[in-house]
């Protein structure tokens, strides 16, 4: 184990997309870290010490000190673990693209997937029809490519993949096949994405995500 590679700790909370795009960028850079799942309804001295302003997961902890939001998580880990072929783009307009299609992916696919998973009829549905708008955006953006960064596999990538699985569920329950029709070229990338190693290990199956789903809303139903 290499020095960069020592006291690494993920604080995670499995269904969460966003500490699934930390567990991505951790297997695709090849570090060995330790997982440490949190119960966000009671939360750990670790977490609360690590993340004293929001009190939320992922927190990555590098030998000792604290790295929050997934985002510059992702960026942090990156610039430290140089191995293997770099996550964000290298040149300058481009890096920028790339940030600003994230922040887009974390507030608005993250704000009205929130919508689908936790409103009802009207709310829900319009969540569902910003969805189709939000993944249109993101098909025009990706183009021909294999990836949003070109040929290889990336920050936006990491990023986006985590809500694509949970517009698999989103079948499930809200009957929302709109994608599949209006976003070929999304589809298939999503497809290529959910085959690397680094997805499959880091990300929770549909089914699970989905039986998530059904504890959120037996809970919300006795709440």
């Amino acid at each position: 184990m290499t020095q960069e590679e020592e006291e690494v700790v993920l604080l995670d909370y499995w269904p969460s997309p966003f500490g699934t795009m930390a567990r991505i960028a951790l297997v695709e850079k090849g570090v060995n870290y330790i997982h440490k799942f949190e119960d966000l309804s009671n939360k750990s001295p670790l977490l609360l010490e690590m993340n004293p302003v929001h009190h939320k997961i992922p927190v990555l902890v590098h030998k000792g000190k604290s790295i929050c939001e997934s985002n510059i998580i992702i960026q942090y880990i990156d610039e430290i673990w140089k191995n293997n072929f770099p996550l964000l783009p290298c040149e300058p307009y481009q890096r920028a693209k790339a940030r600003f299609l994230v922040d887009f992916i974390n507030k608005k696919v993250h704000g009205s997937s929130v919508k689908v998973w936790m409103g009802q009829n009207e709310e829900q549905e319009d969540g569902k029809k910003e969805l189709v708008e939000w993944s249109k955006f993101l098909e025009e953006e990706l183009g021909d490519k294999l990836y949003f960064g070109g040929d290889e596999f990336g920050f936006v990538d990491i990023a986006f993949v985590p809500f694509y699985n949970w517009l698999i569920v989103f079948k499930t329950f809200a009957n929302f096949n709109t994608i599949e029709i209006e976003c070929p070229k999304l589809v298939m990338w999503g497809e290529r994405c959910l085959k690397r190693d680094s997805v499959s290990k880091s990300l929770p199956t549909s089914d699970q995500v989905y039986q998530a789903y059904l504890e959120f809303k037996k809970g919300w139903s006795h709440g």
